[in-house]
């Protein structure tokens, strides 16, 4: 049996893609419908990772044996890729400065001091979608420190972790797939000039951004529900629980260590992750080539960089730096230091686990199923009307990323197709189709349960994952309609920007006047019964 099992997971290696049709697409159907169902995360995408590869081995005339082979093949094949194993060497080592810098009391003293500056939850919640704003570098960088910053903070002014989660994912990919320096602006700006419409990469990503409707009108999106009491969906509750009744909805095991020293101040928490960020953007520069003595410029070395390889270098010497900051100073003991090391990375285990399934089911999606593919091919057979392009494929877009869980994998697929498909029949609406297939790629991964960033939020704001997903999803998808309604507009007037903006922007503002009338009534109902 062993023999067998062993032949099946190096036949792994060397499988190739099959057309399974409309089946390509039931294994994350199973998965998400599973996880918002039973609320068990890591059984359901183990059920549709398992479902997977159950249709390629029926499909290649192999059984259950050769099915197990395909799904802990492909574990391994995607755990062994250098960039995913660097996010999950980034996460144990963010994990371990978290757990450290709270131990030393840093976190404590931070909040205390946030707590007596920033005297309103409208400062704390404009305070976070800033610091998410300015840190465009990099989604996952975001997702990770922004929650380390903010959580004593939010906590401190008795935010939910599930507002804070929210935040952190609206200002995660939607920021970076609009910044012109970040890993994004790179895998879009290659990807646009291979497909053969545009000659400079930069050029190619700055083109798309004023008609990328998710990404702008999702930042507004929270900023306006950072300075208003505007809650609705599952987050109203979520939030009034926490007003009210103090239930943050805390799930982080740090956050549970309850012998943090007294001793540390706000500089213990600033100087880690000032220092993590620093350098992380010079590990970004130096893996870029900004140094190579090559003449390669600053966005060129952002453009070149190995996003996840620099963070890793990053989380590593600002840990270094923190161990020279607190044990001379006898904060924590060595001992202290190094058994830090050993609960941060614990404290991470339930991100590595989803992760890794979130990173297979994806695979097996891409490489093995075809379902970008066969999405693609309904495309093309569809004959759409020639207006309806940018709205349909911002819809397709999103439903592919939402299933497959990645943008990245989404726009590379679905670009090519988007520029043969108007070379051919819409020239005049290339650009903004191609924004439409950006920010629909967005839109997916940013409310997708299996979708890295979706997780990393939620692991950074130290909040149920399946909570995050349900909460953010109502908002998500607000901002989504009317993105829709503005590649409509985009479509009828061939691409006129200001038509397709201000469309976009009108609807989202009607929609959240009526949403705030109706959210006044709930939350007072809400107030009057928890008074009861």
């Amino acid at each position: 049996m062993i023999k067998y099992f062993r032949y099946y997971i190096l036949r792994e290696v060397f499988m190739h893609a099959v057309n399974v049709g409309f089946l390509s697409l039931l294994p994350p159907i199973l998965a998400i419908v599973l996880a918002l169902c039973t609320k068990e995360v890591v059984s359901s995408l183990l059920i549709g990772i398992l479902s997977g590869s159950m249709i390629y081995a029926a499909y290649t005339g192999g059984g259950i044996i050769e099915m197990a082979g395909v799904a802990f093949g492909t574990v391994s094949k995607t755990v062994g890729s250098p960039d995913k194993f660097n996010i999950i060497l980034f996460l144990a080592l963010l994990g371990t400065l978290v757990y450290v810098v709270t131990k030393a009391g840093g976190s404590r003293a931070y909040g205390e001091w946030a707590a007596a500056k920033m005297k309103s939850r409208r400062a704390v919640q404009l305070a976070t979608s800033a610091l998410g704003v300015l840190i465009f570098i990099d989604d996952y960088f975001n997702c990770l420190t922004v929650g380390t910053v903010m959580k004593p903070v939010t906590d401190k002014f008795k935010i939910s972790r599930a507002k804070l989660a929210y935040i952190i994912d609206a200002t995660a990919a939607p920021v970076c797939i609009i910044a012109p320096i970040s890993s994004w602006a790179a895998a879009v700006g290659s990807t646009l000039v291979k497909a053969g419409k545009f000659s400079n990469e930069l050029g190619a990503f700055v083109a798309t951004i004023p008609y990328n409707l998710y990404a702008l009108l999702t930042i507004i999106m929270v900023l306006t529900l950072s300075v208003t009491n505007l809650e609705f969906g599952p987050m109203e509750k979520v939030e009034y629980e926490a007003q009210k009744h103090g239930k943050l909805g805390a799930v982080d095991q740090i956050d549970r260590d309850e012998k943090a020293e007294k001793k540390g101040t706000v500089l213990d928490l600033v100087i880690p992750i000032i220092a993590l960020i620093i350098f992380s953007v010079l590990s970004m520069l130096w893996n870029g080539g900004l140094w190579s003595g090559k003449g390669v410029s600053i966005s060129e070395a952002f453009g070149r960089c190995n996003a996840s390889a620099a963070l890793v270098l990053g989380g590593f010497w600002a840990l270094v730096l923190t161990f020279l900051l607190f044990v001379p100073r006898k904060l924590i003991s060595f001992h202290e230091f190094f058994n830090g090391v050993a609960e941060g990375i614990k404290s991470m285990v339930p991100a590595y686990i989803i992760l890794t399934l979130a990173w297979t089911i994806g695979a097996l999606c891409q490489d093995y199923l075809n379902t970008g593919v066969f999405v693609g091919q309904l495309i093309r057979a569809s004959h759409m009307p020639l207006q309806l392009i940018p709205a349909i494929v911002f819809a397709v877009a999103a439903g592919l990323s939402f299933s497959i869980g990645t943008a990245w994998g989404t726009f590379a697929i679905f670009i090519p197709i988007v520029v043969f498909i108007c070379q051919a029949s819409a020239p005049e609406l290339m650009t903004v189709t191609l924004s439409a297939t950006l920010a629909g790629s967005v839109f997916g991964d940013h409310c997708s349960p299996i979708s890295d960033t979706t997780i990393l939020s939620s692991t950074g704001a130290g909040c149920n994952h399946l909570q995050h997903v349900s909460t953010q999803l109502p908002y998500a998808t607000v901002v989504a309609g009317c993105s829709f309604l503005g590649y409509l507009v985009a479509g009828l007037t061939y691409g006129n920007v200001f038509a397709t903006l201000g469309t976009g922007l009108c609807a989202l503002i009607g929609l959240l006047i009526i949403l705030h009338k109706r959210s006044d009534k709930r939350l007072h109902q809400f107030i009057e019964s928890g008074q009861k």
